[in-house]
């Protein structure tokens, strides 16, 4: 068995983007935490909601896992750190994505958090699929059958979020167990990312590029290519070993998770569960 329950490799990259002034996003890719915030209310109230986020979970980092109680409890501190900065008068607010690795029974697992409308995304055996679910007025249209998933690129509440860590938000966060496989590829990533390129072109990037911090880069460097319009953040995970025997009994990705196969339509993950 390893040491860790997940031995990973990975990379990170982030861009202010074409049209704005200010980098509000924040990320950090330290085992075992790989998370993306988003910040929003503007200079210089997004920035530091974001970093006041990442730089509470980055006391974690350095341990071979954690466990939910662990991440809820961080995740309520830095609530209240970015709660302290709207105190101030400034509409601070933050979406937070990413995996933390987790173990069961001695088994590796991908613990998936998400508040707000950055993505966190799984590639394996050649399948991309969408773990996290959109906090987002768009995505409950969806949902309802308001709304088409074609439509929903171009319409124009897309950037309005339904749960923030702050900006007058009090939604919680959801939580995903994920088995982890050997060669599985994680992307998580700002919306400014799967904003601008779609899940095909996010997957054929993923297959393309061997090293996690040339994907990263990659990645960038495309959504800047197709309009750049919003800052953009993306860190690529490759799980090297996993610990364990997986027999996905834990397994509670969403039922809404999206797949994405070469040359395919959008089609829901198989037999996956939602948990919250």
């Amino acid at each position: 068995m390893n040491e860790l329950p997940i031995v990973v490799r990975a990379g990170a990259a982030s861009h202010t983007g074409l049209r704005r002034r200010v980098n509000e996003d924040s990320f950090l890719a330290e085992s075992p935490l790989f998370l993306v915030a988003d910040g929003m209310g503007g200079h210089d109230a997004g920035d530091r909601a974001s970093a006041a986020v990442v730089s509470e979970f980055g006391r974690l980092t350095g341990a071979p896992s954690l466990g939910i109680d662990e991440v809820r409890a961080t995740l309520r501190r830095a609530r209240g750190r970015v709660e302290a900065i709207r105190s101030e008068g400034r509409a601070a607010g933050t979406t937070l994505t990413g995996v933390v690795i987790a173990e069961v029974g001695g088994v590796g697992y991908w613990l998936t958090v998400n508040v707000g409308d950055s993505r966190t995304y799984r590639f394996a055996n050649g399948m991309l699929e969408q773990i996290s679910v959109d906090h987002s007025v768009v995505q409950e249209l969806i949902d309802a059958g308001v709304l088409s998933g074609a439509d929903a690129s171009s319409d124009s509440r897309r950037n309005e979020i339904t749960r923030a860590i702050g900006a007058g938000s009090d939604g919680q966060a959801d939580y995903w167990m994920v088995p982890a496989e050997p060669g599985d590829r994680i992307l998580v990533c700002s919306d400014g990312l799967s904003g601008e390129l779609t899940a095909v072109q996010l997957r054929d990037i993923l297959v393309g590029e061997d090293d996690p911090q040339e994907a990263a880069t990659r990645l960038i460097h495309e959504a800047l290519l197709h309009g750049g319009r919003d800052n953009i953040t993306a860190i690529v995970v490759d799980a090297l070993a996993v610990s364990g025997v997986d027999d996905g009994v834990f397994d509670t990705a969403p039922a809404g998770a999206r797949g994405i196969e070469p040359d395919s339509d959008t089609r829901p993950r198989s037999g996956s569960r939602g948990a919250r």
